[in-house]
Formats: structure tokens, sequence, C-alpha cells
């Protein structure tokens, strides 16, 4: 097994435990500051504490992950790995969406300022990135190029790569939750049944992935395949607890059309 030495000296191993949580501290202090400006803006309406709530978990349990004693663990421990990925990709993602983010920004923002974001959010480009299918293939198509070629070795062998990885886990699963379920508003978004149709997607796409990685087929991972099967075991379970999640996320947003009912008046007929 290949193992991923953490930053050698005391000053090292500071910086890795300070750079990340000054990361996580910036959004989580930019967001509290912003609810106070809605809140002062419109005492009435204020802000919602769940959705704050849901922001600053994001921000825990993204701390969970890439602090200690969690991250170091996951140098040198696959299951470690996949512990960070779960927290990364799929559960802080969630909860940061769940706090509405861009209506915070939107709400405190100038009109001007405010109509220039919107127009950008509802651009050609952004519709294309927002499409549920697009969405999917970069949270949950590029796990199979992650650990299905020699990509996830050297992100162990490079740091640089280490941390792009973890980026990409944290942006592409807020893009997947944003698409299906996020308060915020989305181009194009389309119906519940059709979200939930790709999420159904993602699930099997998810089961298979650590299925096949327990099997040990197509995997290419330097660890102990003790190892490798625990860590398919927390992206099988844990992938399904995130999921459902966000299933009630998207379902708790459902507001089916009723249909309208058009009464048409007898006419008389002519005698």
């Amino acid at each position: 097994m290949h193992e991923h030495m953490p930053a050698s000296g005391a000053g090292g191993d500071v910086w890795a435990v300070l750079l990340p949580a000054l990361a996580l501290a910036l959004p989580a202090g930019a967001y509290l500051l912003l609810v106070v400006r809605a809140r002062r803006r419109n005492p009435v309406q204020g802000w919602s504490h769940l959705r704050t709530a849901a922001f600053l978990t994001g921000c825990l349990l993204l701390a969970a992950a890439l602090l200690p004693p969690l991250a170091p663990f996951a140098h040198g421990d696959f299951r470690g790995h996949m512990a960070q990925h779960m927290l990364v990709g799929m559960f802080a993602p969630l909860a940061l969406v769940l706090g509405a983010p861009v209506s915070l920004v939107l709400r405190t923002l100038p009109a001007t300022r405010a109509r220039t974001l919107s127009a950008v959010l509802h651009s050609r480009p952004a519709r294309v990135v927002a499409h549920p299918v697009v969405a999917l293939v970069l949270s949950t198509g590029t796990l199979a190029v992650l650990y299905f070629t020699p990509l996830y070795n050297a992100t162990t062998d490079r740091p640089v790569l280490h941390w792009l990885m973890h980026v990409h886990f944290l942006l592409s699963g807020c893009l997947f939750a944003w698409v299906v379920a996020g308060p915020d508003p989305a181009p194009a978004r389309p119906g519940v049944p059709a979200r939930l149709v790709v999420l159904g997607v993602a699930v099997a796409a998810h089961a298979t992935i650590s299925q096949l990685m327990y099997g040990g087929f197509l995997i290419d991972v330097r660890a102990p395949v003790e190892q490798v099967q625990a860590g398919a075991q927390l992206m099988y379970y844990g992938g399904d607890i995130a999921e459902l999640l966000l299933a009630a996320a998207l379902v708790a947003t459902w507001r089916p059309e009723r249909r309208r009912r058009v009464r048409t008046a007898a006419v008389p007929t002519a005698t």
C-alpha cells in the first residue's frame, strides 16, 4: 500500500490545520454578516434560522472532514478517504445548499447588482452547467474516473491534486444538490418527477460503483483489500443516507399544481 505522509515538521502540521480552518471560517463568517444585514434591511421578514443552521452545519461537516482527527487518518487509510468523500461531496453540500446562500446574497445586494447576478444565473452557460444530467455526470460520473483509473493514486502522491479533488467533490456536490433540491433559484429547473429520476440514477450509479469496488472489479486503488472493501461499504450505505436526505429535501419543495376545474354553465337549448 502506498501511503501519503502529511507535511513533516511542526510548522507543516500547523499550516495543514490552520489553512483549512481559515478557509472554512471565511464563508461561515460572511454568511452570518449577510444574515445580520438582511435582518437590518427587513426586520419583519428577516432570515430563516433554519437556513442559517443548515449552512453552518455544512461548514461544520467540512471542518470535520478536513481537520484532525479525520484528515491525518485519511492520508494513509482508504476508509478515512471515503469518509472524507462522503462528508465533502454529499453531506456538507446538501446542508450548504439548504442554507440558500444565493437567495441571501440577492436579498442583501443593491437592486442593480442583484439584477446582474440574477442575469448571470439565467445565462446560457449557467443553464448548461445547471442541467441535472450535467450535474449528475460531474458529481457521480467522475467517481468512476477517480477510482477506476490511476487518478486516485496520483492524488495520494501530489498534495495539489489531493486538494483539487476535495474542491471538485465540494463544488460538484453543491451543484447537484442545488439543481435537484436547492431552495435557491436555478435556471430551467425541471419538474420534481424529472429530478427524482435523476436522483434515482445517482443512487444506482453509487451502488454500482461501490459494489464493483467491494468485489475488486476495475478498481485501481493502492490500498489493502480490507480497507477498499470497508471504503466501498461506506460509499454504499453513506451514499444511501445522503441521497435519502436529498430526496426528502426535494419532496419538501414539491408543490403539485392543482388542475383547475372549469365549470361550464348550462346553455339553454332553443325551443
